[in-house]
């Protein structure tokens, strides 16, 4: 898997205004902004990511993925 497939997986699932996914075919790290996130804790957020990519989580396909999830404010500020 690239990074450019594993990004088109996420943003298929999930409406990002940012994202940014980079690894090395089995590692993974993804920054996701997305106003999804409005009022969720942070595991529920990487609960989210990960059910866009469904299966593949489960089979090896997407071994490892590390992230950082944001709403579209908190990207603001930390974007800076």
């Amino acid at each position: 898997m690239t990074a450019e497939q594993l990004q088109s997986f996420i943003a298929s699932g999930l409406v990002c205004t940012h994202l940014n996914v980079e690894g090395d075919g089995r590692h993974w790290s993804a920054v996701v902004v997305s106003v999804e996130f409005e009022g969720k804790r942070p595991i529920a957020r990487h609960q989210r990511v990960y059910a866009t990519l469904g299966a593949k989580m489960h089979t090896d396909e997407v071994h490892a993925l590390s992230m950082k999830t944001y709403t579209p404010a908190e990207w603001a500020s930390v974007a800076k």
